[in-house]
């Protein structure tokens, strides 16, 4: 019965020392107040918050769709950022196995050389002694009464979730860069065929201005100046192709493949290859779901139980080492009922003396935990700045689109008016010439100009993690 009672000792510690660990010494974690209004400007107009929860309801281009599902099957950074998960994941089973104790299967033998003269049963007695250990044993198992292990397990876990959120940020970032780079080279084909119409244009107002050269009645600066703009528009219609050629080479790098030649057709170039309801008066605290701020809190719990993990550092460490089984001086008697075995080996370790390091490790837990706070809320400015950026652009590019577009309307009147007056003689080729200059330069303006406000509205995605729900929009009063 005795035995018994001995025997489980070892179990009984073991279910002691799970139990303890509730201490810890690591500050109460409270989360630091944004440092920014509560209120994004309220620079759009209202209108209905439609869901935006995955990117498929963001981007409606189908060809933009499936250049975006082959960035993330194929892009090498968002392959780093799984990995690094991945590691991270496993950095935090290696630490969270510290608050287990290791228990394994051993076996041991020892046999000892004596010479004659210090062998205890004389000098005839054998010369060499054997023994036999085998049983369960428990080796150097830290009993946790100040925490340092629980907060090192807590602050590895947290390490693992801020990489997942980063894992998520280079996502959201991803899909963004694509929808960009589609857009830039849509951008450029569209330019390029504005210059390649343009170019045609140009070649008709030389072949008129040649004809009246040729009967007497246009002069060599008319022809000269006619000859210029063709010139000057197939300049910039091979500056387009290089634009093509570079925007689809930037393509083809996000995706980490060759762009293929059998995507779905793409959506006319304009606003509507993207959702267009963008809510008024989001309040800031959208900027809680995105991935950088959740990762950066993460990090700042991470850095909080590290200080807790220091603190713990000045207190004794008590380990335990442990086995129960069997041991016999033959092996053929091991497991015989008369030759159980136990041993029990506490150890316990007090700091008196360390040169300062655990004072200098504690300052320095400290030390990034305040940086992990002004991380965070530099994160939060950052992205309230960037969302009240998008918002603003969202206020002012259709009232300046709609305002180039009337330009464009009224440049090309003028021109027409132009050439109905070189035609009859009143005014010279110059005007004709400025009018045209005038156009194209309009032309292209509202080619780039809805190009940025593609981008910006893409920007503003990213910005709000994501996209937003109608819950997120505050209720009208009244």
């Amino acid at each position: 019965m005795t035995s018994w009672i001995r025997q489980g000792r070892l179990g009984a510690m073991t279910t002691l020392c799970l139990a303890l660990g509730a201490c810890s010494l690591a500050p109460t974690y409270h989360r630091p107040a944004a440092p920014v209004p509560g209120q994004f400007p309220l620079t759009t107009e209202a209108v209905d918050g439609a869901a935006l929860p995955v990117w498929r309801d963001v981007f409606h281009d189908p060809r933009l769709q499936a250049l975006i599902e082959l960035a993330l099957h194929n892009n090498r950074d968002l392959r780093i950022a799984v990995e690094r998960v991945e590691e991270a994941r496993a950095q935090f089973g290696i630490a969270q196995s510290d608050r287990l104790p290791t228990i394994g299967a051993q076996g041991t033998e020892q046999a000892t050389h004596q010479p004659a003269n210090m062998r205890n049963g004389g000098a005839d007695s054998a010369a060499v002694n054997r023994s036999f250990v085998a049983g369960v044993g428990m080796t150097a198992f830290e009993l946790d009464f100040f925490g340092r292990v629980r907060n090192l397990s807590e602050a590895a876990y947290q390490q693992f979730l801020s990489t997942e959120q980063a894992r998520r940020t280079v996502q959201l970032g991803l899909i963004a860069q694509t929808a960009e780079a589609y857009f830039g080279l849509r951008s450029a084909q569209s330019l390029h065929d504005l210059m390649d119409k343009t170019l045609q244009a140009r070649q008709g107002s030389l072949d008129l201005v040649q004809a009246r050269f040729d009967v007497g009645v246009a002069s060599d600066l008319d022809l000269a100046q006619a000859q210029a703009q063709l010139d000057t528009v197939r300049a910039d219609l091979v500056a387009a192709e290089r634009a093509m050629a570079q925007a689809t080479n930037a393509l083809q790098l996000i995706l980490g493949t060759p762009v293929p030649s059998d995507l779905p057709a793409p959506l006319a170039f304009g606003s509507d290859q993207l959702l267009q309801a963008i809510p008024a008066g989001l309040p800031s605290q959208l900027l809680e779901r995105r991935p950088d701020i959740i990762g950066a809190e993460h990090g700042l719990k991470a850095a909080n139980a590290q200080i807790g993990a220091a603190r713990a550092a000045f207190f004794p460490r008590i380990s335990l080492t442990g086995l129960l089984g069997f041991a016999s001086p033959e092996l053929g008697g091991l497991f015989g009922g008369s030759q159980r075995y136990w041993q029990f080996s506490p150890q316990i370790v007090m700091p008196l003396f360390a040169g300062g390091g655990l004072k200098g490790n504690l300052d320095l837990a400290e030390a990034r935990n305040n940086i992990a706070v002004a991380t965070y809320e530099k994160t939060i400015q950052t992205a309230f700045r960037e969302v009240a950026d998008g918002l603003t652009g969202e206020a002012t590019y259709s009232r300046q689109l709609d305002a180039v577009r009337d330009t464009e309307s009224s440049a090309l009147r003028a021109l027409k008016l132009a050439e109905v007056r070189y035609e009859t003689g009143v005014d010279s080729y110059l005007q004709v010439q400025t009018a045209q200059v005038n156009l194209y330069g309009v032309q292209q303006q509202f080619i780039q100009l809805g190009a940025a406000a593609l981008a910006n509205r893409v920007e503003l995605y990213k910005a709000l993690g994501g996209g937003w729900s109608p819950d997120d929009v505050p209720a009208k009063e009244g």
